[in-house]
């Protein structure tokens, strides 16, 4: 056991490591409120769904504009100081929302915090791959989700408890969160932007300007970044619907619903290592679509839940897909991307959750206030299915090319 995992330590750089410790440390303190802040945002506000959505829908649609910002910025200036400067933005925006009171104010906040999550997400991934070499690279991706899902194992089900004394205690934690991984980054942290690689093939699209219209050109990639963001809304639905939905129809407290999201982080931290060694095996694009595939089931079985154990239970199965998709997906865009380019496609493969978390908000809270609660549930399964076909066309399509090239 010692054994294993010295050699596990051994087998990634020490900068590898602090960025895994950062991640758990900021994700238990981002965690600690994030499952709940459309709660508490209802409960401030007073108002229907569907507008405390957008909320969300404008901290997405920010956060897709600066999307396009950070990936050249990070491409250009590095990767370190971008991730310090998101994190302490989004830390403060955290501290404000304590007081925050109106809905104006509560847009701009989010505004904010769309804007500085891409930098330090971005920042990271492109790391990451700086660090890291092509055929580690999956399970790299998979050892930081395990991190991260430390700190979500922990973060709902503390941060239930203590809204349900104060919420002030909540904001407060994950602004230290933040602050912490962002002052681990200033001290111990060195740039890893490579030097600059010239190339036939992209010289002139690598200097900013023209850089994402080389990436575009790549029909194959964006047709996968779109079938990939469209299925993710399924993902916005689970975690950011489904507090609402358990605690407004069923009565769920948040301190009991915080055990949901533990669920999740627990079964990441014990089984995506081993799940990401038995995908990286298999071409990557039919492990997305199956993976895609239990988000759509997981996400339409929640119309049948009653209760804390049938939510538990859709937790559980979009779990599963979590585990064989997210890391797969990662590592395959980390693959693909040039050197000089890793912020911007890195920056395009984030937009997939900035997407999700503009539109499935809107889409479940129309659906809520329309037709009922529970159609919440199958337009999620629908758009999860389109994804999970969309996905294994590509696969399909991408072999028929390979094999007529031989």
């Amino acid at each position: 056991m010692f054994t294993k995992l010295q050699a596990t330590l051994n087998r990634y750089p020490k900068q590898f490591w602090l960025l895994v410790g950062g991640m758990l440390i900021s994700m238990l303190g981002a965690t600690m409120i994030w499952p709940f802040l459309l709660i508490y945002a209802s409960k401030r506000l007073a108002m229907p769904l569907t507008q405390i959505a957008t909320l969300m829908t404008i901290n997405a649609v920010v956060g897709v504009a600066f999307t396009f910002v950070a990936g050249p910025v990070t491409d250009k200036f590095g990767r370190k100081w971008v991730m310090v400067f998101g994190l302490l933005i989004n830390a403060s925006m955290y501290l404000f929302m304590m007081r925050a009171d109106s809905y104006a104010i509560f847009a701009i906040l989010m505004a904010f915090s769309g804007a500085a999550t891409p930098l330090y997400r971005i920042g990271a991934d492109a790391m990451i791959a700086d660090l890291i070499p092509e055929l580690e690279r999956l399970e790299a991706f998979a050892l930081i989700r395990m991190a991260k899902n430390v700190g979500v194992s922990m973060g709902p089900a503390i941060g239930g408890i203590l809204a349900a004394i104060s919420y002030d205690i909540t904001f407060i934690s994950a602004a230290v969160g933040m602050t912490i991984f962002g002052l681990l980054l200033v001290f111990f942290a060195k740039e890893t932007l490579p030097a600059h690689e010239t190339s036939s093939t992209i010289s002139e699209d690598s200097t900013g300007k023209l850089g994402y219209r080389y990436i575009l050109r790549d029909k194959a990639f964006i047709a996968m970044i779109a079938i990939y963001s469209l299925g993710w809304t399924t993902a916005a639905l689970m975690w950011v619907i489904l507090p609402v939905y358990a605690n407004q129809n069923y009565g769920i407290p948040e301190n009991i619903y915080g055990l949901i999201p533990t669920t999740n982080a627990l079964i990441v931290i014990f089984f995506q290592v081993t799940v990401s060694r038995k995908t990286k095996r298999y071409r990557p694009l039919p492990i997305m679509a199956l993976g895609m595939a239990f988000y759509a089931i997981g996400t339409g079985s929640v119309a049948l839940g009653s209760g804390f154990w049938g939510f538990w239970t859709s937790i559980v199965i979009i779990t599963i897909g979590e585990l064989i998709i997210v890391p797969t997906s990662s590592a395959y865009v980390a693959n693909l991307a040039h050197p000089d380019m890793r912020g911007r496609y890195m920056g395009l493969y984030n937009l997939a959750w900035s997407f999700a978390r503009g539109v499935g908000p809107v889409m479940g809270g129309w659906l809520s206030d329309s037709f009922g609660p529970v159609t919440i549930w199958y337009g999620g399964l629908f758009v999860g299915s389109i994804s999970a076909f969309g996905l294994l066309l590509l696969a399909m399509r991408q072999r028929q090319k390979e094999l007529q090239t031989v």
